[in-house]
């Protein structure tokens, strides 16, 4: 392997961790240490040109919920990934892109405008807009675009990036309050008030069965058409800030 190769593999996060989150990486425990009451300014969004450049475009494309959201995931990710998986390396520049755009594909002009399930088609805008538009890195485009096309591609056998993880992990917690134990009380209090919710439990499951409903063989149902919308709707760590 080059060093080039080498090098992009673990700056953009491609090094490979096992999906399955309860056995392989917490080893059937909660958490592997306890979450440190880490705030929003211990947690500060990387913020490179090119970030500024796709988080005004993040901001003028997705509504407010959404956007808050993403930005959510952003600074919950890098809670769990500072206190549980410390080892594990990746470019802050990387998962804020993917944080950003992570859900670029369920605004109104874009789920309607494809038969592409969301995830498929956000990677598709994603690579473009990073590709074409603002010439990235090459590795670091790849490393976003798998993470998107995967962040709802949960499960227990085979592998996955550290950003893909990273992301899943993020987004399930901000949208479930899976894995709870993995960020401290305090951090989801700061973040909230930073980036409120907005509404964001009806505004998610509403997308979701909004995308069943056109598209029924869309990868959302492989979460269960009624189990993840309710879910959702049911997150009891998000409950009291909606």
């Amino acid at each position: 392997m080059s060093s080039s190769r080498e090098t992009d593999i673990r700056e953009h996060g491609f090094t490979a961790v096992s999906r399955d989150v309860d056995n392989a990486l917490l080893h059937g425990a909660p958490n592997l240490q306890p979450p440190e009451p880490l705030l929003v300014a211990d947690l500060p969004f990387h913020s490179d040109s090119l970030v500024q450049k796709v988080q005004v475009y993040a901001r003028q494309h997705l509504p407010p919920p959404t956007f808050h959201h993403s930005m959510r995931v952003y600074h919950f990710g890098l809670a769990i990934l500072r206190t549980q998986f410390p080892t594990w390396h990746l470019s802050p520049s990387t998962y804020a892109l993917a944080c950003l755009l992570h859900d670029i594909g369920t605004t109104d002009a874009n789920i309607t405008s494809t038969l592409l399930s969301f995830e498929y088609h956000g990677a598709f805008i994603a690579n473009s807009l990073l590709a074409t538009e603002l010439h990235a890195p090459k590795a670091q485009v790849e490393a976003v675009v798998e993470a998107i096309i995967r962040h709802q591609d949960l499960g227990t056998t085979g592998m996955i990036t550290t950003l893909g993880q990273i992301l899943q992990l993020a987004t399930i917690f901000d949208n479930m309050g899976g894995h709870a134990e993995l960020v401290h009380g305090e951090t989801v209090r700061d973040v909230v008030r930073e980036w409120p919710r907005l509404g964001w439990s009806g505004c998610f499951a509403g997308t979701i069965r909004r995308e069943n409903g056109l598209k029924p063989w869309c990868h959302t149902t492989s979460l269960g058409e009624r189990e993840f919308p309710e879910g959702v709707e049911g997150n009891r760590v998000m409950k009291e800030f909606e």
